[in-house]
C-alpha cells in the first residue's frame, strides 16, 4: 500500500521553524549599530540566572564607543535571535532581530516598534503596556524581546558599576 499526501497536507506537517528568517548576521548587526568602529572585542559577562552574556565590545583606536549583545528568547514556541547596542552610559542605542522562527508576530522588526527601546536605561521599567507599547497578534515576542532587553540593560549596567567592562 502506497500513501501519498496533497501538497496542502505536506505543509501542514512542516516544521513552525519553516517560518525561520534570518535578517541579519551577528556581525552586519554590530556594523550596523556601531558602524564607526574598525573592531570588536569579545567578552562573556556572568549573569544571576547562569547563562554567561556574550558582549561585543565597540572599539575605534583604545577608545570604547559601545556595546553589542546577543541573545535569544523563546517567542512564542521557537526561539527569537536579536541583539542590542548599548551606549558607554547604558542607554540603549538599537535594537535589531537577527531572526525570527514563529509563524506570526515579526512585526517586531519594525522600526517604530524597535525605536521605543532608544535611550532606555536600567532606570526605565521596559515594560510592555508601560513605556513600550505591545502589537497587537506579537503580545508573547514584545513581552520577552522586551524582558530580554530590561536584563541585558541590567546586566550591563552592573557589570559598568562593577567596572568589568572594557
Amino acid at each position: 500500500m502506497r500513501l501519498t499526501l496533497a501538497p496542502a497536507a505536506l505543509v501542514a506537517l512542516a516544521p513552525a521553524s519553516a517560518f525561520a528568517v534570518t535578517y541579519l548576521s551577528p556581525e552586519q548587526a554590530a556594523q550596523l549599530m556601531f558602524p564607526e568602529a574598525d573592531r570588536f572585542e569579545s567578552l562573556t559577562l556572568p549573569t544571576e540566572g547562569g547563562r554567561p552574556l556574550g558582549v561585543r565590545v565597540a572599539k575605534k583606536g583604545g577608545a570604547v564607543l559601545g556595546y553589542v549583545v546577543l541573545d535569544d528568547v523563546i517567542g512564542k514556541v521557537e526561539l527569537i535571535s536579536y541583539a542590542v547596542g548599548i551606549a558607554t552610559d547604558g542607554s540603549v542605542r538599537q535594537v535589531e532581530i537577527l531572526a525570527y522562527r514563529e509563524s506570526h508576530g515579526s512585526e517586531i522588526r519594525l522600526p517604530a516598534w524597535r525605536k521605543q527601546f532608544i535611550g532606555k536605561t536600567a532606570a526605565a521599567p521596559l515594560r510592555i503596556g508601560e513605556d513600550i507599547a505591545n502589537i497587537s497578534g506579537a503580545t508573547l515576542s514584545c513581552t520577552h524581546v522586551t524582558d530580554g532587553v530590561r536584563r541585558i540593560v541590567a546586566t550591563l549596567g552592573a557589570a559598568r558599576r562593577a567596572g568589568a567592562l572594557g
